[in-house]
C-alpha cells in the first residue's frame, strides 16, 4: 500500500510494521470471514448443534484479527491493536482444528454400528482429541503473547514455544489422519446408501480441512524458522493465501456441508454421559447408528439405543 510507506518511516522503531500492509485487502477479508462466521450462526440454531459454536469462535476471532489489522494500520503506532490482531491470527485456526475432532467423534458415532474408531468409542475419541487441541491451543496462545512483545530475545523465545505448539497440532493431525484412514475404509465396506453418501461426503471434508490446516502450519513453520524479521514474514501475500485463504476456505466447505445438516436431529447426538453411565450400570452397551442411521437412535425418553 504506497499511501502508507509515503506517510510513514518504516525504519522508525515505533512503528509495527516492517513492510507496507495493504488495507484494501484487510478489509476484503473482514467481509469474507464475516460472512461465513454469520452463516455459521444461522446454521447453529437451524441444526440445534450446539458443539458448532466452536467453529463460530473460530470464524469470530478471525473476523476480529482483520478487523484489528485495518486499526493497527491506520494507528501503526499502537503497540496493543497489532499486538492482539497478532495472537488472534495465530490461534483462530486451533478452533477450526478442535470442530474437526468434535465432528468427526460425531460421525463415528453416526456411521458405525459399534461406535468406534481404532479400538475407541466415539466420545473417547472426541475428548482425547479435543484436549490434545486444549494443550496446542494453550502452548501457541502462550507463546504468541510472547512474541507480541518488543523484546527481540521474548520474541525469538515466544516464536519457538509458537512453533513447538504448531507442530504439536501437526502431530496430533497425522495422528487424526491415521483415524480418519480407517473410518474411511469401514465406509467402503459399506453398501452404498443416502446415510452412506452423507458420511462419505462429510469424510471428503474432513481429509480437506486437515489438509489446509497442515498447509497452514508447514507455512507458518517454514515463516518463523528464521526469526521475525525473515524474508517470507515480510511478504504479505504469503500470510494472505497460505494462511488465512486456507481457514476460510475451510470455513465455506463447513458451510456448504454442515456437519448439523448431514448429521441431523437429536438422534444424531453423542449418548450424554448420564445415558452412558446408565447403560453401563444396566450391563448394556451402547450401539453406533450403524450403516442405515437406525441403530443407536434415541429412544422418545432421550435414551440411546442399547444391546
Amino acid at each position: 500500500m504506497p499511501d502508507f510507506c509515503n506517510a510513514h518511516d518504516l525504519s522508525d522503531p515505533n512503528i509495527d510494521w516492517s513492510f507496507c500492509p495493504n488495507v484494501g485487502a484487510a478489509y476484503f477479508y473482514v467481509i469474507l470471514f464475516a460472512l461465513t462466521t454469520m452463516a455459521h450462526i444461522v446454521q447453529m440454531f437451524h441444526s440445534r448443534k450446539w458443539y458448532s459454536w466452536v467453529i463460530v469462535v473460530s470464524g469470530g476471532m478471525q473476523t476480529g484479527a482483520y478487523v484489528l489489522r485495518i486499526l493497527a494500520i491506520q494507528q501503526p503506532r499502537n503497540d496493543s491493536i497489532y499486538s492482539t490482531m497478532f495472537v488472534l491470527l495465530m490461534i483462530a485456526p486451533v478452533w477450526t482444528n478442535a470442530y474437526a475432532y468434535m465432528a468427526f467423534g460425531r460421525m463415528v458415532y453416526n456411521f458405525t454400528s459399534d461406535a468406534k474408531v481404532l479400538g475407541i468409542r466415539a466420545w473417547r475419541f472426541t475428548l482425547l482429541f479435543v484436549l490434545l487441541d486444549v494443550v496446542a491451543f494453550l502452548v501457541q496462545a502462550g507463546g504468541a503473547s510472547i512474541a507480541s512483545g518488543d523484546d527481540l530475545n521474548n520474541v525469538m523465545t515466544g516464536l519457538h514455544v509458537y512453533m513447538g505448539g504448531v507442530g504439536f497440532q501437526q502431530l496430533c493431525l497425522l495422528c487424526f489422519l491415521g483415524a480418519i484412514v480407517r473410518f474411511h475404509q469401514h465406509m467402503r465396506a459399506q453398501r452404498p446408501t443416502q446415510h452412506r453418501h452423507k458420511g462419505l461426503t462429510l469424510l471428503y471434508v474432513e481429509y480437506a480441512i486437515v489438509a489446509l490446516i497442515s498447509i497452514r502450519i508447514i507455512f507458518r513453520l517454514a515463516e518463523y524458522s528464521s526469526g521475525i524479521d525473515s524474508g517470507i514474514a515480510k511478504k504479505e501475500a504469503y500470510q494472505y493465501v497460505l494462511d488465512s485463504t486456507m481457514m476460510l476456505i475451510a470455513l465455506v466447505l463447513l458451510n456448504i456441508w454442515h456437519p448439523g445438516r448431514l448429521m441431523s436431529g437429536p438422534e444424531s447426538n453423542l449418548p450424554s454421559r448420564k445415558e452412558r453411565k446408565a447403560a453401563k450400570k444396566s450391563g448394556q452397551q451402547i450401539l453406533g447408528r450403524g450403516d442405515e442411521g437406525t441403530y443407536g437412535k434415541h429412544s422418545h425418553e432421550g435414551s440411546a439405543g442399547v444391546v
